[in-house]
């Protein structure tokens, strides 16, 4: 079993940065991908981005490309979320969320494990 913790959220500007982590729990973080997932008030959760198990392979949602990166660090057995120029559509709740496969990784009902979220608020 894998406990997920997210942090780093915040209320930025638009245009600012922010870093965002996802801890987790257990000595077998790295037998698991990880997923990014955001839900805004009135809206679906929806698919960010997602880091294989070494952290070879990264997909990104066409809304985020080229302005997050995601990334991690297994010997801390944590995945950062690293987000740049970010836009008021960028506010939400983010979710990091776990699975033991690197196929469907859009898919929400496929992640096994999931994080409390973390409040990210860009202001214009």
């Amino acid at each position: 079993q894998v406990q997920l913790v997210e942090s780093g959220g915040g209320l930025v500007q638009a245009g600012a940065s922010l870093r965002l982590s996802c801890g987790a729990s257990g000595r077998t973080f790295s037998s698991y991908a990880i997923g990014w997932f955001r839900q805004a008030p009135g809206k679906e959760r929806e698919f960010v981005a997602t880091i294989s198990l070494s952290g070879g392979v990264t997909n990104y949602a066409d809304a985020v490309k080229g302005r997050f990166t995601i990334t991690r660090d297994n010997a801390k057995n944590t995945v950062y979320l690293r987000m740049n120029s970010l836009k008021p559509e960028d506010t939400a709740v983010y979710y990091c969320a776990a699975k033991a496969t690197y196929r469907d990784f859009t898919a929400i009902a496929s992640y096994d494990y999931w994080g409390q979220g973390t409040q990210v608020t860009v202001s214009s």
